[in-house]
């Protein structure tokens, strides 16, 4: 098949592309490289600079493409706040041009990279899709208008979408930025360094920790799967798992004895995120494979940083 990457340079689309890429695919990518890498994509992947806004550039791509996998986007919910106009920009404006450029050459199918983050906090609950969303950032708040564009946008121009929620993604390649860097990564980094794990709050908020190669697997079979259009999807681990137990985990994997801080001063945020995976596992036939510390193993064995 033919397959239209956005933000291909990312962590996750860069993983997607090469994935891909490999089966035989033909694959291009775009991305801005605001924080992505090319370096990390191989040979195979025909990949374009440029920004999903750029309609003409995206027309020259989108030439015979089968599927679009929408991945370019701002990321950082602490970023999101301080920036919200740059938020909405990028993961909803660009969104709608990418939208218009497909209707323009008749590309039929786009996978929306989507977060959990849209749910909120929805208290002592599994998340599932058919929950209201009750977004706490921006970020949140710019990736719930894009599902919505996408659908409805899609709705009216015969597009078929799917927009999958995709929790906290972790592997090996994850953007470390000097600010707000995501917490898997960080506290490896730290681990290693010996320096100190903060923890927001008690450390009892619970996340879902999915793996790279288990998103990727998500994302591969939205490509092709029916009667998926206009869905909403989970893509998680399915178990939540709180900040106090990942950082009993990196100590053990990483052998370290770093300090751990917990800082009852600051928010630590949604307190309970755990995703339903029913209709992923209905409609993707998906089932992830790699448990948390299997896949802190794996990133510290195939991620160069942390050698």
């Amino acid at each position: 098949m033919n397959f239209l990457i956005t933000g291909a340079a990312g962590f996750l689309g860069s993983s997607l592309a090469n994935h891909l890429a490999r089966e035989g695919h033909q694959v291009r990518g775009i991305d801005d490289l605001s924080t992505g890498d090319p370096q990390v994509l191989v040979p195979d992947v025909h990949f374009t600079r440029g920004d999903v806004s750029d309609r003409p550039k995206l027309w020259t791509l989108l030439q015979d493409v089968d599927v679009v996998y929408h991945l370019a986007a701002r990321v950082s919910v602490q970023e999101s706040i301080l920036y919200p106009r740059d938020y909405n920009a990028v993961n909803v404006s660009g969104t709608v041009a990418l939208m218009e450029a497909m209707r323009d050459v008749g590309v039929k199918r786009v996978v929306l990279a989507s977060s959990g983050a849209v749910y909120g906090d929805l208290g002592d609950t599994t998340l599932v899709e058919t929950a209201t969303p009750n977004p706490r950032s921006p970020y949140a708040v710019s990736k719930l208008a894009a599902e919505y564009y996408v659908r409805t946008i899609g709705n009216l121009w015969n597009i078929e979408t799917v927009s999958l929620r995709i929790f906290n993604a972790y592997g090996p390649g994850q953007h470390l930025p000097p600010s707000h860097p995501p917490v898997v990564p960080h506290y490896l980094r730290q681990a290693l360094r010996g320096g100190t794990l903060v923890a927001h709050g008690e450390g009892m908020q619970t996340r879902d920790y999915i793996y790279v190669d288990d998103v990727v697997s998500a994302m591969v079979a939205a490509a092709t799967a029916p009667n998926i259009n206009g869905l909403v999807i989970n893509v998680g681990s399915g178990v939540e798992t709180t900040i106090k137990e990942l950082i009993r985990i990196v100590l053990n994997v990483t052998d370290s004895k770093a300090n751990v801080v917990y800082n009852s001063q600051t928010s630590g945020g949604v307190s309970r995120m755990r995703a339903d995976l029913n209709l992923a596992k209905e409609k993707l036939r998906f089932v992830p494979s790699i448990k948390l510390e299997d896949g802190l193993r794996l990133t510290l064995k195939r991620d160069a940083r942390f050698k």
